[in-house]
């Protein structure tokens, strides 16, 4: 029997806010446990939580990114079950009146667009962390990051593999990172993936009983536990046997998801409205004024690039993986014909981003900066340097790290690498070389074409490579034919 895999993600972004949703209390990440924890985060009788204004708007900002509704009205509720790091007994959230409603989100799968689209974004507060490590026979709780804000975004089961599904958390992560709202660090738990998982017979529309992978802090570990999920739920289901609706965590030492508890449905969690917090009322005014704050998003940048610079829909999408990236590429390209934009381009996916990846920076840290780049790109396209040559120049910048009084021409005079371009000096070393090398003239007429190519690098041999590649064929073409 052939399976059909069905996935949706909810997806956990921490809002970049300095301040917890409900408190006061803050949110940068490191500190002490528990002394970022005040009264409300451990509810202490008495308290009240005050509704935290930033996280609202960096709601409706994602809402707008993806051209969802949102709703102007919206309420808290309390999901109500018992975990020692909760310490209230319910988490605050959001269930009939999210504050952002439908949407999607375009991916790329290889080279075709898909879709996805978005149920739902609502806010939340975060619980604390259990620590299990550093305790002998016990567990301690840490309670700084109860009442972080959360974004729960939630997907529609569109997702038909793990190629899919971490596609979309890498568009996801891209987009909360560039409208601000995220800072998208996954080692520190801002953004991560619970993955709902099912499968079915190939051509059949009844969704099959799911199990949830909780809390996949990493594209790689989220790739390798749908997989293995995916293949113990056939390999169970062909052996007779039926799948169990639970909440299931990935072990990455052993590769595999194993079960932590029975998985809830909604009314298990019997939500209701806060009694302690208003209904947040969002009218038009506001809305406008979130989105008068958007960057131009990565669609309209991509469709853009295409428009105006000529590239591929490939190279686009490439480039603007990142707004940083975007910007970057941008800075370099920007007033430049089409060969040079196309070189930019080339220069920003391959040596750039190779070198960044190396180093472990991102690309606001490149030690060569985008004028630089520039200026590298034009002494190609003008026939100053070489491909190759432009290689060593690059490595120079790149070794005195993005000072821009450092010059690609000073670099190119200094090292002796300006390319030999003169028809006469090149006539000259091509007569030369021939004179030399009569057997590999002879093959060549004979209809040899590795023989070309050999005297090809007999010449740029001659020139240490300096000598442009386009003169040297064409001029021993012309001497060859005659």
């Amino acid at each position: 029997m052939k399976w059909e895999v069905v996935i949706g993600l909810e997806t956990h972004a921490q809002l970049s806010t300095a301040s917890k949703i409900f408190s006061s209390a803050s949110t940068a990440f490191g500190a002490a446990p528990n002394t970022q924890a005040c009264a409300v985060d451990i509810a202490l009788p008495g308290v009240l939580p005050v509704l935290n204004k930033g996280a609202v708007e960096r709601a409706i900002r994602f809402g707008l990114a993806v051209g969802a509704r949102i709703h102007p009205r919206s309420v808290f509720a309390r999901k109500n079950y018992f975990y020692p790091d909760l310490p209230k007994g319910y988490q605050i959230s959001q269930y009939e009146q999210p504050i952002v409603q439908g949407g999607s989100l375009s991916i790329m799968v290889g080279e075709t667009e898909k879709i996805i689209q978005l149920t739902r974004a609502h806010l939340e507060e975060d619980a604390g962390k259990s620590l299990h490590e550093e305790f002998n026979s016990a567990t301690g709780i840490d309670l700084n990051r109860a009442g972080t804000p959360l974004l729960e975004i939630v997907t529609e089961p569109d997702l038909r593999s793990s190629a899919e599904a971490v596609s979309y958390a890498k568009a996801l992560h891209a987009l909360v990172r560039w409208i601000d709202i995220c800072d998208g660090n996954m080692q520190e738990g801002s953004f991560r993936c619970d993955a709902n998982v099912s499968v079915r017979p190939l051509g059949t529309t009844t969704l099959g009983t799911r199990c949830e992978i909780k809390n996949l802090n990493s594209f790689r570990f989220l790739e390798r536990a749908i997989d293995f999920e995916v293949r113990r739920q056939i390999e169970l289901i062909e052996e007779g046997g039926r799948v169990i609706q639970e909440t299931r965590l990935y072990d990455p030492q052993k590769d595999e998801t194993r079960s932590m508890r029975s998985k809830e449905d909604a009314h298990d969690y019997r939500y209701f409205p806060d009694p302690d917090l208003l209904p947040i009322a969002i009218d038009e005014k506001t809305v406008a004024s979130v989105r008068a704050t958007l960057p131009e998003l990565p669609q309209a940048k991509k469709a853009r690039f295409i428009n105006d610079y000529g590239i591929s829909a490939y190279d686009a999408a490439m480039l603007t993986t990142s707004r940083d990236v975007a910007d970057y590429f941008e800075g370099a390209a920007s007033g430049s014909d089409a060969k040079t934009v196309k070189l930019c381009a080339n220069w920003v996916a391959g040596p750039i981003h190779a070198r960044l990846n190396e180093d472990n920076l991102s690309i606001v840290e490149s030690r060569v900066s985008h004028s630089q780049l520039r200026q590298l790109v034009l002494r190609v396209t003008d026939g100053t340097v070489s491909g190759k040559m432009a290689h060593e120049v690059f490595n120079a910048l790149w070794a005195e790290g993005s000072l821009e009084a450092l010059s690609v021409d000073r670099i190119i005079q200094s090292q002796g690498l300006q390319q030999i371009s003169d028809t006469g000096a090149i006539e000259k070393i091509v007569d030369e070389v021939l004179a030399t090398q009569a057997q590999q003239v002879k093959d060549y007429r004979a209809g040899k074409q590795k023989a070309f190519n050999a005297l090809v690098g007999q010449v740029m041999k001659a020139t240490r490579g300096k000598a442009n590649p386009q003169e040297v064929n064409d001029c021993l073409k012309r001497r060859l034919d005659a």
